[in-house]
């Protein structure tokens, strides 16, 4: 059923949120505060996602709120209070209401309306009451039947204020598989060049969870709206091989090495450690993406032996990057092929040696003299991998002396 509730359209929904957020809803609307249920737990009741994250908007002034849950915690206008070891957010929305009003629920939605207007797309500024009214001042209930990302207000005066949500839009958009309405899609445009003022670390993270979601092919928008002008080289990456980037398994350092791979191959970027250390990126990961590189540019390992000296060389989790990497963009099976050499339990690394330094040490090797006899007792393990034998080893080391 739909109706007009003090200019907010609202109908009965289903909810259903956990036994603790019922209770504090419960005790602040039995002593007459409205209560209503807000942010990011809405959208995703009404996507069918399991919340995380629960959050409430009431009336009730932070102090009053001390009174009903002893021992809460207050920031601001936020309390956050203990039920059943469960910890939750309510926000007070006393500061918009007269003391003498703070149970009038006309008043109230007034004030909650303003509020959800501060959002930055509509889909977040919906509220849901106790008993399952929906507080949609903007529409965003239809805009998630629609799947639509759309700005509340003008984008351009949005975008203006918080160039960050140009990233949240196509972020939004490749999360929930939604599309990014016209006029918001133009304010991204029109303002993308306010992406420059934004700090390194926050595009890298915004990226960084663009590749992690299941349609990292959304880098491509970031791209072709000028978002990353200020990391690239004027052109666009391949969005076939950017498709191909979920095919990769989702962990951050795979991606990244993924994505530093279409864009090299598109001319986008000339160096990885020059674009992710721009973006700063952890060393580990700058490295894995380099070496990843180097692997994919270079003849592949047509033997057992030359995919153990890459193991040797750059270690299991590069080779499996790369060999990733190779298999998404290129449809080959080399992953399953290092998973055989991994599962056999062939030596490939000293640590897997059957003799270690201390034994050579025992022979009387030394300095350079012991260190390459170790390189010398690898390559000769990885070759003949049934002969990794301490025994036999040590024989082979000895007799070098003689």
């Amino acid at each position: 059923m739909i109706s007009d509730f003090t200019g907010i359209e609202v109908f009965t929904v289903g909810v259903k949120p956990p036994k603790y957020v019922r209770q504090a809803m419960v005790v602040l609307q039995g002593r007459g505060y409205p209560v209503f249920l807000v942010g990011n737990c809405v959208r995703e009741l009404l996507t069918d996602t399991r919340p995380q994250l629960w959050e409430l908007c009431t009336a009730a002034s932070p102090e009053q709120i001390l009174e009903l849950f002893p021992g809460a915690v207050v920031r601001r206008q936020t309390v956050t209070v203990t039920v059943d070891s469960h910890q939750l957010p309510v926000f007070s929305l006393a500061q918009a209401l007269p003391e003498d009003s703070r149970t009038d629920m006309a008043r109230f939605v007034g004030a909650l309306t303003a509020e959800l207007g501060k959002q930055d797309f509509t889909i977040n500024a919906i509220a849901i009451s106790y008993d399952g009214l929906i507080a949609d001042p903007f529409g965003g209930v239809e805009d998630i039947r629609r799947q639509l990302i759309r700005c509340i207000g003008s984008p351009e005066e949005r975008f203006a204020e918080q160039p960050q949500n140009m990233f949240r839009a196509l972020l939004y958009s490749a999360r929930l598989g939604f599309t990014v309405d016209l006029f918001t899609m133009g304010g991204i445009r029109t303002r993308s060049g306010l992406a420059t003022m934004l700090p390194a670390e926050y595009v890298r993270d915004e990226v960084e969870k663009l590749l992690l979601s299941r349609a990292p092919e959304t880098v491509f928008s970031l791209v072709e709206l000028g978002l990353l002008s200020r990391y690239l080289a004027p052109g666009l990456p391949d969005p076939t091989l950017l498709r191909r980037l979920s095919r990769l398994p989702r962990k951050a350092q795979y991606r990244w090495a993924g994505l530093c791979r279409v864009l090299k191959l598109s001319g986008c970027i000339d160096l990885e450690e020059r674009f992710l250390g721009a973006l700063h990126l952890d060393h580990r990961t700058i490295r894995m993406a380099v070496d990843s590189g180097l692997m994919q540019e270079s003849a592949l390992p047509q033997t057992d032996l030359s995919r153990k000296r890459w193991l040797r060389t750059y270690g299991v989790e590069t080779v499996r990057c790369a060999l990733a990497c190779r298999d998404a963009f290129t449809g080959s099976h080399e992953s399953a092929e290092l998973r055989r050499i991994l599962k056999s339990g062939e030596c490939f690394s000293l640590k897997h040696l059957a003799v270690s330094g201390d034994d050579l040490l025992a022979l009387g090797l030394r300095g350079r003299a012991l260190g390459e006899m170790l390189d010398f007792l690898l390559e000769y393990v990885m070759e003949f991998p049934d002969n990794n034998r301490r025994e036999l080893l040590l024989s082979l080391a000895a007799g070098s002396e003689e």
